[in-house]
């Protein structure tokens, strides 16, 4: 709202008196504030119980504020009998007589009056009061305007608002809603709507928040602390892996180990060499997957989580080290190693469009947020972007990729991200052209973007991983040890419930998993006879993993009591196990 914020600042600011405010209510009668501390604004409790008794184990809870907060979130429910109860029975009233009749002028529009009981609460800040008054009469303005009654808007402006407000730029915008009515729309701050917009509950909200919650208490009170009681456990808690809504107000929150997938559920073996690479797609239902067979295969993920093979992709003549899904999952990108980028639609497997320039190779993909381009890191240091028919849209040329590179854009668009050498990571903005850096000591092998872009996990070659904030300035939030990396490129991810958890492969046979926000190292999950080399979390279904090893195969993983339902219709190469009889068939097999 207007009339407390400036472009002055607070030194040069005309204040405006107690006085001069009382007669600013259309010579509402006015009387002298009564100077009140925030006890004196209830009912003294009983005096047996006397102000500082507390209640709780730790003596650290006020008896008075404890109710109030009770009586408040009884009333904000519905149980307004409860609560009026409950004040008669402790002797501590939610609001004073004065607070009461002042948020009663406010729901009956009795502006005038609402201004002058303003003045009887006894706030000691002027700032206060001043902004408080401003948005009930800029509410008294526009409701004038809404019934047409300009004229008494205007004399609202003139004698009431303008005196208040010092902000001059705010009282020329209310006018304008008397010169042209089609621009009411238009006022107000960025970060609110329009005061015409609010009714006047709205407006009661807006009023408790600048008021001192020991003069009301803000909205939902007891809510925000239980809520933030729930999430002090969430957090705290390093396999929480569920829903939300699975908490309970009954017991403190603990999950178990049980909740991170660390069982073999099933093994596929379709591919013939070593898979080096595999992404989940967006909305969680195919995986891709990647070998120096030179082949991409597309899995589908049925209800139950099963894994099948949906299309086995050839075309390429070097093995396929990277994969991307678009936007909307309907195609698929592979990228032949120092080779050509493959379009795929991932419906009927069909090769849509084949991306490549004479003489060089490329060696990495991805899409931008829109689907309506593709770009690619290339081996003579640059990254080229094409439109799906393959025309070449643009290339920038320079110290921007290495042999080995991983990729990414925002999912604005405007930032693409990429390793530029050996120990740095290039921020590249396209549109303000400007470039940020990321520098470490070892060298960088591979890295991945968070959902919400805002964090970078990098691997190096000193097998530790590292987490970095991206949001603003560039700062190193964590580091994840444990692991082994000596020769390969080993590939890490973000993953599980708000991507809670960092899952990496590893050179011993072996998949690592740490808890993100403590580093902590919950699990290594052995299985794999040959290094892992890629790891992918499931974004929808946070107990779903899946690695890619040297093996030849890839392991799905998911929690230990989930058991697969068997179809009795499988023609994909499916073994099962888990108590149900086997049928021996040509490709994968479930644990």
């Amino acid at each position: 709202m207007g009339g407390v914020e400036d472009e002055e600042p607070a030194t040069k600011r005309t204040k405006v008196s107690f006085e001069e405010l009382r007669g600013l209510s259309n010579g509402s009668s006015f009387i002298e504030p009564v100077s009140a501390s925030s006890s004196d604004l209830m009912a003294r409790p009983l005096a047996s119980e006397g102000d500082k008794e507390v209640v709780g184990s730790k003596g650290i809870i006020k008896r008075v504020e404890f109710v109030r907060i009770i009586a408040n979130a009884l009333y904000s429910l519905g149980y307004k009998k409860s609560c009026a109860h409950l004040e008669e029975e402790s002797g501590i009233r939610l609001h004073s007589s004065v607070i009461n009749v002042f948020m009663q002028q406010i729901l009956d529009g009795n502006w005038d009056g609402s201004v002058s009981t303003l003045l009887k609460i006894g706030l000691s800040d002027e700032r206060i009061v001043l902004s408080a008054s401003l948005q009930i009469l800029e509410q008294k303005f526009f409701e004038l305007l809404d019934a047409e009654k300009v004229m008494d808007a205007l004399k609202t402006l003139r004698t009431e608002i303008a005196p208040l407000c010092i902000n001059k730029s705010r009282v020329r915008e209310l006018s304008s809603c008397i010169i042209a009515p089609s621009q009411c729309n238009l006022v107000g701050s960025c970060s609110q709507d329009t005061v015409r917009s609010k009714s006047r509950s709205k407006l009661l909200l807006e009023l408790r928040k600048l008021l001192s919650p020991t003069v009301m208490i803000p909205e939902d009170r007891l809510e925000h602390l239980v809520e933030q009681a729930l999430l002090l456990q969430r957090n705290a808690c390093i396999f929480h892996n569920s829903l939300d809504n699975e908490m309970s107000l009954y017991t403190d929150h603990l999950c178990g180990r049980d909740q991170i997938p660390s069982q073999t559920l099933q093994i596929l073996q379709e591919h013939k060499d070593e898979v080096w690479f595999l992404q989940f797609s967006h909305n969680g239902k195919y995986l891709a997957s990647s070998s120096n067979d030179r082949s991409a295969i597309i899995w589908e993920v049925d209800v139950n989580g099963g894994v099948s093979l949906k299309h086995r992709l050839f075309g390429h003549q070097k093995p396929v080290c990277a994969a991307s899904w678009s936007p909307d999952d309907h195609e698929l990108l592979t990228c032949g190693l120092e080779e050509v980028i493959r379009r795929w639609d991932v419906s009927s497997g069909e090769c849509l469009h084949v991306y490549e320039k004479a003489g060089i190779g490329l060696v990495s993909c991805g899409w931008f947020p829109d689907g309506k381009w593709i770009f690619s890191g290339v081996n003579d240091k640059s990254i080229c972007m094409w439109q799906l028919d393959g025309r070449e849209l643009q290339c920038w040329k320079g110290q921007r990729t290495l042999r080995i590179s991983d990729l990414e854009i925002t999912n604005d668009g405007k930032q693409i991200i990429s390793i530029c050498r050996e120990n740095a990571i290039l921020l590249l903005n396209r549109e303000a052209n400007t470039e940020r850096l990321i520098e470490e000591d070892q060298t960088v092998t591979t890295f991945s973007l968070s959902r919400d872009n805002r964090f970078l996990l990098v691997n190096l070659l000193d097998q530790e991983i590292h987490l970095w904030n991206i949001d603003g300035d560039l700062k190193l939030v964590a580091k994840y040890k444990g692991h082994k990396r000596t020769r390969f490129v080993i590939r890490s991810c973000f993953g599980g419930l708000a991507q809670a958890f960092i899952a990496s492969g590893s050179e011993d046979s072996q998949v690592y998993i740490w808890h993100r926000g403590s580093g902590e190292l919950i699990e290594a999950l052995p299985g794999h006879s040959g290094a892992v080399n890629c790891v992918s979390w499931n974004p929808v279904n946070p107990h779903m993993l899946a690695s890619a090893s040297d093996d030849h195969t890839i392991r799905i993983w998911g929690l230990n009591e989930l058991r697969m339902k068997r179809k009795d219709t499988h023609s994909n190469g499916v073994h099962y196990c888990n108590g149900v009889p086997e049928r021996s068939l040509k490709g994968s097999h479930w644990l």
